[in-house]
């Protein structure tokens, strides 16, 4: 099968295309036959050889969710049949930037009625971050405020509407382009972070969702209510002015749960949350796809299309 590797860590130039063995899936797995692989910050810092390095068996393909049919199903596999329409959060395990793609039985769920494959290969791990970030650490609730920082990234599109799904108010930052977009998917108020500071506009926040850290997640203790929570997906929060606040601050990485995506999956097909892919390209433009959405500024997810 046709996959793309990488046999080093270092810029977009390692990743290769080349063919390998199409995994065999064990009792417990199903093999995916990938029609689309979105492209996430996780991919290229992984190129990179930024995120935990020791942890990445070389050679490794990259890319962790994918949109397809089952193709083999594992003797003990239950619930699916050959020939579905899925869509899965793949473990580092298996990646989904191939032909084929391995995923374990809590990493996949039926993909949404509504989807075509493109827009569903943009879901898994943008939505699950977006729903763990706000309600398993974040504990939002309806009525509440949140305020969402780099809100119109992949992760950042579905926090912002399945916060108002929630029924909180929503604040998010971006920038001057991207407020009619934010407006759009349902944000209450929008704040362009090169022209404004938010935290001269906004206070009394329950829950700050940081997706870009630095400075942005240092300033955000300013506007939290106390006992409020600053749950990111980039850095540790500082315990130190966390206790100062009598807040919570966490930083956390998503993991694949088949529940949340079915639930979410259900939400698109009612037509309460939406799907926004920026690009697409051919699988052997991986490297250009990640180059895109590291050094340039996105709305929603880039797709590499793959049959």
């Amino acid at each position: 099968m046709k996959t793309i590797r990488i046999h080093s860590f270092g810029d977009a130039s390692v990743l290769t295309t080349e063919d390998a063995p199409r995994p065999i899936p064990n009792d417990h797995q199903i093999l995916i036959r990938v029609c689309a692989a979105s492209v996430n910050p996780i991919d290229y810092k992984i190129r990179s050889g930024s995120f935990n390095p020791t942890k990445i068996q070389l050679p490794a393909t990259l890319g962790r969710d994918v949109a397809g049919t089952i193709e083999v199903m594992g003797k003990k596999v239950a619930g699916f049949g050959l020939g579905d329409d899925v869509f899965a959060f793949l473990s580092k395990n298996s990646g989904g930037y191939a032909e084929y793609a391995l995923a374990e039985e809590n990493e996949i769920a039926p993909k949404p009625e509504t989807l075509d494959f493109i827009s569903a290969a943009a879901v898994p791990l943008a939505a699950t971050t977006a729903w763990q970030g706000l309600f398993d650490h974040g504990a939002l609730e309806e009525g509440q405020r949140v305020l969402i920082h780099g809100a119109v990234g992949g992760v950042g599109l579905f926090a912002v509407q399945f916060a108002k799904v929630r029924g909180a108010t929503v604040i998010a930052t971006g920038r001057k382009e991207d407020l009619p977009l934010l407006h759009c998917v349902g944000a209450d108020q929008t704040i362009d972070y090169q022209s404004e500071k938010f935290e001269n506009i906004t206070e009394d926040v329950d829950l700050v969702l940081d997706l870009v850290g630095g400075d942005t997640q240092e300033r955000s203790w300013a506007v939290l209510r106390k006992g409020g929570r600053l749950i990111s997906t980039v850095q540790p929060p500082s315990e130190e002015k966390a206790r100062q606040q009598g807040a919570t601050g966490k930083v956390f990485m998503a993991r694949a749960r088949a529940d949340q995506l079915r639930t979410i999956g259900r939400l698109i097909d009612e037509g309460s949350v939406t799907v926004h892919v920026e690009k697409t390209m051919p699988l052997d433009h991986a490297a250009e796809a990640q180059e895109s959405l590291e050094h340039q500024h996105t709305q929603g997810k880039i797709v590499l299309t793959v049959t």
